[in-house]
C-alpha cells in the first residue's frame, strides 16, 4: 500500500470523525439555510456506502485475482476488511433498530 493511500484513509478517518462529531443543526441554533439530514436519508446513505464498499472489494478481489500487479495484498486485505467492518456495522444497526421497534410495540398503551 502506498504512502498515497495510507494519507488518502487517514484523511477520510478525519472527516468521518468530524462528522461524527457534529451537532445536528436543530441543537446548534444554525439558521434555516441550512439543510437537514431525515434519518430515512442517512440511512440509505451508510447502506449505499456499504454496498458500495462491497463493490470496490470484490473489484479489487477479481483484479488481484487476474494478476493486476498495481494491486498489493495489503492493500486488497485492508479493503476486504474495511467492506466486512462496515457490513458488521450496519447490521449492528439493524438489529438495534429491530429491537428498539420491538420494544416500542410491546409498550401497554
Amino acid at each position: 500500500m502506498s504512502s498515497m493511500n495510507v494519507q488518502q484513509l487517514l484523511a477520510q478517518m478525519r472527516v468521518m470523525e468530524a462528522q461524527a462529531s457534529m451537532k445536528p443543526a436543530a441543537m446548534t441554533g444554525l439558521e434555516s439555510g441550512v439543510s437537514e439530514t431525515g434519518f430515512s436519508d442517512a440511512l440509505k446513505n451508510s447502506i449505499e456506502s456499504v454496498n458500495e464498499a462491497s463493490k470496490v472489494s470484490s473489484r479489487l478481489a477479481e483484479a488481484f485475482e487476474k494478476g493486476n500487479p498495481d494491486i498489493s495484498v495489503a492493500e486488497l486485505m485492508i479493503n476486504m476488511e474495511k467492506a466486512s467492518v462496515s457490513f458488521q456495522a450496519m447490521t449492528q444497526v439493524r438489529n438495534r433498530l429491530l429491537s428498539a421497534y420491538q420494544d416500542i410495540m410491546n409498550m401497554p398503551v
